[in-house]
């Protein structure tokens, strides 16, 4: 993992819990067109927008969407066979040309689904007995994540597997010296509904809480501290 600049993170202790992440359960429901401006106004709004602390939550258990989608990238590996295994990027069409087989439609499929797939081709066009094939995603550029507020490179990135908020702040060149890193906000849009988990990073970092794992589309918002 990769470790947020000590001297960046320290700016924003102060403020920070030492359970984990919390839950602020005070996001309206949204319509999809005001959804951004909406979202914006909340983070920027911190946690006194709600009156007390709330108080810690549980984080759920992660339910990534693993699905494939155009420029993501992802191993083939055929047991036994060199020639037929290699790395691919799924084109904007959603495809990927594979050996023997040509044109294969990936886009939305889960990466099992892909190995069956290809082990059905390779096997009924009599190009492999018994294939055994598995496949392994590298980069899911299809799927990103943004880092906003004071840290030194906002952004938007994609995510990579098993990806956690501080990591995605070190991707955005980490905090800045206002950061308030204890009241980080990760906003995430449950159907209708932004959740905001409060992640404090500076405990994080200095391995007292567990980090925070990220799921495409969410928003990390570190705010700035009040003088």
């Amino acid at each position: 993992m990769n470790i947020v600049d000590r001297r960046l993170v320290n700016a924003g202790r102060g403020s920070g819990h030492k359970n984990g992440p919390m839950h602020v359960n005070c996001s309206p429901r949204l319509s999809r067109s005001g959804a951004l401006l909406g979202l914006l106004g909340l983070l920027a709004g911190g946690s006194g927008a709600c009156g007390a602390s709330a108080p810690p939550a549980p984080v759920p258990p992660p339910q990534d969407d693993t699905t494939l989608g155009p420029s993501d990238v992802f191993d083939v590996r055929v047991y036994g066979e060199e020639e037929l295994s290699g790395t691919y990027r799924v084109a904007d069409d959603g495809t990927i040309d594979y050996p023997f087989v040509g044109r294969i439609e990936v886009a939305g499929q889960e990466p099992t689904a892909v190995a069956d797939m290809i082990t059905a081709r390779l096997r009924d066009g009599q190009y492999l007995v018994n294939p055994q094939v598995s496949i392994f995603v590298s980069e899911y550029n299809s799927k990103r994540v943004s880092v906003m507020g004071a840290v030194r490179r906002p952004g938007t990135f994609p995510v990579t597997t098993g990806m956690t908020a501080v990591q995605a702040i070190s991707l955005a060149g980490g905090l800045t010296p206002l950061a308030s890193a204890d009241n980080t906000v990760v906003a995430r849009r449950e159907g209708q509904q932004i959740r905001r988990l409060r992640v404090p990073v500076d405990e994080i970092s200095e391995g007292h809480a567990e980090d925070f794992p990220l799921r495409p589309g969410d928003i990390v918002y570190v705010p700035e501290r009040v003088f």
